[in-house]
């Protein structure tokens, strides 16, 4: 009986002990995404500071931006060859020109000279001042640096797979099948392409950093395992918080199979910061996230507005085919910058990209609907303009 007792005893220690390991994860996990909330907090703080005080001197990071462009015709076919004067970019109404332009996989090529836009731009908006430079840190999806260094860093996307392991993934056979989709998306991706692999469910882990090296992406898919509720958009702001430290092209792809019950950000925060990073989101999901009405609507307005895709698979292979989808997307998109023209408006700025061939007006364009300016640094003391 003493023995039959200390065996309950230890059990009972053992479940203890695994609550309190889980306990542990899930207060880890959500101190890095309270500490990221944060720090994007006091952007917003300022941003809305900025607003009201006319007597700063204001410095916001519009290098230059990208976007990722998507042209359909009527049937839903790529539209190819075309050049860049073929494009009309304008940001809040204001006309851009296009400083480098890339087709697919082939090589970037340079639009403008070197030499063009080279020097800081000023222009007084009320009473504060707004210098755009090159040289600032990247910013709103912007890209600073040479144009050639632009050029060498551009060819080829870097591709944030996030892969949803909660408990709404394991009913079945739906896991394995996930895994093998994800796998073949990996393997058929072409040799520029960077991949990382990252899963989430209430934890957000980093299962494989961005590589070229296709082994270890997989071994991070095939060791994928359960976990418990469903936190997507806190994973989703981790994703975005990691691919904002790379230049060039970047898109997100994600694979959900239910409504998100645990997050602490809401994806309107995670949609503006796409869009503001020029990251587009491409969702794969199942048809049990089709039936969460709430969810789908959210899907789909967060890939259309960040310029991705939305899919809702009925069948393992119809998520084979999504997957086959957005990998067709990739090699097809337009990627393109511009340094913007001097724009007095410190807050959301609207992109509208549109072709200049009458003969073309039937075609669909997809991408990014604007971004954000991020303030590079606020100086609160009055300045006069030119300091």
């Amino acid at each position: 009986m003493e023995i039959s007792g200390n065996k309950q005893q230890s059990k009972k220690c053992t479940g203890r002990f695994h609550e309190g390991s889980m306990a542990k994860r899930y207060v880890f996990s959500c101190m890095g995404v309270l500490i990221f909330l944060s720090s994007f907090a006091v952007w917003l703080v300022a941003r809305d500071r900025d607003q009201d005080n006319g007597g700063s001197v204001i410095r916001v990071v519009v290098s230059m931006v990208q976007l990722n462009v998507a042209v359909t015709d009527e049937k839903g076919n790529y539209v190819t060859t075309l050049r860049p004067s073929d494009f009309d970019i304008t940001e809040d109404g204001l006309p851009q020109k296009v400083a480098t332009f890339e087709e697919g996989n082939e090589g970037p090529q340079n639009v403008l000279d070197a030499g063009q836009n080279s020097g800081p731009s000023k222009e007084t908006g009320g009473d504060a001042f707004l210098e755009h430079r090159r040289t600032d840190p990247p910013g709103g999806g912007a890209q600073s640096g040479s144009l050639e260094g632009i050029a060498s860093a551009v060819s080829g996307s870097n591709v944030f797979i996030l892969f949803d392991t909660s408990n709404y993934m394991f009913r079945g056979r739906g896991f394995v099948f996930a895994q093998d989709s994800i796998a073949e998306f990996v393997r058929t991706l072409e040799h520029p392409y960077q991949v990382a692999f990252y899963s989430y469910s209430r934890d957000f882990y980093r299962a494989a950093s961005l590589t070229t090296d296709r082994s270890q992406v997989l071994r991070g898919v095939r060791e994928t395992v359960n976990g418990d509720d469903s936190a997507l958009y806190n994973a989703l702001l981790m994703t975005l918080k990691d691919a904002a430290q790379y230049s060039g092209r970047k898109v997100v792809v994600v694979f959900s199979n239910g409504p998100d019950n645990s997050s602490m950000v809401s994806p309107e925060d995670v949609d503006e910061l796409a869009q503001s990073e020029g990251v587009p989101i491409y969702m794969v999901s199942t048809r049990e996230a089709k039936l969460d009405a709430a969810s789908a609507a959210v899907f789909s307005r967060m890939t259309a507005s960040t310029g991705g895709e939305a899919y809702f698979a009925k069948s393992w292979k119809d998520q084979r085919d999504a997957f086959s989808s957005i990998r067709e997307d990739l090699a097809h998109l337009y990627f393109m910058s511009y340094y913007p023209q001097p724009n007095p408006n410190r807050g959301w700025r609207s992109i509208t990209v549109k072709l200049t061939n009458p003969k073309f007006k039937k075609y669909r364009i997809r991408t990014r609907s604007g971004y954000r300016p991020i303030p590079a640094r606020t100086n609160m003391d009055a300045a006069a303009p030119g300091q």
